[in-house]
């Protein structure tokens, strides 16, 4: 297995590994900007756009430039930009403009600019093999034969997007969440999306030599999607977003250098782009399962959890009105455990006073329902029967205040009285 210290110190491992991170990292903060604005599919439509930039790029190193790494990577870039930009203000031309939708509009503009680039790769592939080879390389991503001039490539961009987020931040957060707002202050969005979109278009440019034209939409959204569920802040989601990037990018290298050589003895490796796209799928897949507010299971945990507390308080309230009902092992234990009943499943004084608490907030809920909801008398048990669990200390004080202290229930039950008042 190839030692972890190796992809930051071997000459081959090491530009294909910053760079990604780099270039993960850079995508990533930009990619948070796009999804809180909604427009997810942008990066998309952006980065099929620019597959006619990459294809005549490489056209036009064929004729023109002699064979060098550094010309030939810039007019590929170049190429990738220009049409990406294209793209870009047809897409704006057909919403704005034409009022066609915006789904429709981003659906047009990639099939269009796509089909475009591969009627081109198609001539390309007949007359010029081998570079037409060159050009599939950014549709599919090659990050493995990186350089360190990429390397500092993607952490100058990697800087001037930092640079960019951190000096016009609280306008981010202004157009972002209160555009109203915002205008009020004379704050230009239109400005500010401009300079976004053309930061959106270098970041697609940039990132597919290392992911591809296919899957750098992937790379554009994954780490903002895995940092959502996660925080309620804009700072920590950028900072979040940015750290699964960066996360993604070298995990990304290493699993598909170290992953055949341990299953498959004798290849190199897998390729490193959709890797680096798996892996941060991943991270979306568990923050959407696992995120401590909004995640799947934590969100069944949660109302199994709630379940039991209900289940639990419905059998104390059995025993305060002298039911004689059989309860499951674990709702006796709990029971037990919290001291409401003895050995011999009595109540105790501690359960007495917990299960009278019950009560009252039953039967409060049920005067409110009737007085200021209006419902009728026989209708109001079961909507009380859920309330009842869900009851804080201020609420009660509050609704008590609010029903000046009733003595008995809709029914003519007497309400125990709060613990305070004793």
């Amino acid at each position: 297995m190839t030692p972890l210290l190796d992809f930051f110190t071997d000459p081959i491992l090491r530009p294909s590994t910053v760079g990604s991170m780099l270039m993960c990292f850079a995508s990533a903060l930009v990619g948070v900007v796009v999804f809180l604005r909604k427009r997810s599919l942008i990066g998309e439509t952006l980065s099929h756009a620019s597959f006619p930039g990459v294809v005549i790029g490489v056209f036009l190193s064929a004729l023109l430039i002699p064979f060098s790494d550094e010309l030939i990577a810039l007019a590929i870039l170049s190429g990738a930009f220009l049409f990406a930009f294209l793209g870009l203000k047809v897409l704006n031309f057909l919403e704005t403009r034409l009022q066609v939708k915006a789904d429709s509009a981003l659906c047009f503009v990639l099939a269009s600019f796509f089909g475009f680039g591969i009627l081109i790769a198609s001539r390309l592939q007949q007359s010029y093999p081998l570079w037409y080879k060159q050009a599939l390389t950014f549709l599919y991503g090659q990050a493995a034969t990186m350089t360190n001039m990429h390397v500092i490539i993607y952490g100058c961009f990697g800087l001037a997007i930092l640079g960019f987020i951190l000096y016009f931040f609280r306008y981010l957060e202004a157009v972002n969440f209160d555009p109203s707002f915002s205008e009020t202050l004379g704050i230009r969005s239109k400005r500010l999306d401009d300079m976004m979109f053309f930061l959106i278009v270098l970041a697609i440019v940039v990132g597919i030599r290392s992911v591809g034209v296919v899957l750098m939409a992937g790379m554009l959204i994954g780490p903002a999607v895995a940092a959502r569920p996660l925080t309620h802040q804009l700072s920590h989601h950028f900072a979040l977003a940015g750290i699964f990037g960066i996360v993604s990018g070298f995990l990304g290298n290493y699993l598909s250098v170290v992953i055949p050589q341990e299953i498959y003895p004798g290849t190199y490796s897998l390729p490193t782009g959709p890797m680096i796209l798996m892996v941060s799928s991943l991270f979306c897949f568990l923050s959407l399962l696992l995120a401590p507010r909004s995640g799947l299971i934590t969100r069944y945990l949660r109302m199994r959890r709630f379940s039991f507390k209900c289940a639990v308080e419905n059998a104390l309230k059995s025993l305060w009105k002298g039911e004689k009902t059989s309860f499951p092992f674990f709702i006796r234990w709990q029971l037990k455990h919290k001291q409401w009943i003895d050995n011999q499943g009595h109540l105790t004084a501690r359960g007495k006073a917990a299960a009278e608490k019950i009560i009252r907030l039953h039967r409060l809920w049920e005067v409110y329902l009737v007085d200021y909801m209006g419902q009728k008398v026989e209708k109001v048990h079961r909507t009380a029967e859920e309330l009842e669990h869900l009851m804080s200390p201020d609420l009660e004080r509050e609704l008590t205040e609010l029903l000046h202290n009733p003595r008995h229930d809709p029914h003519h039950q007497p309400i125990p009285p709060s613990m305070e008042t004793l």
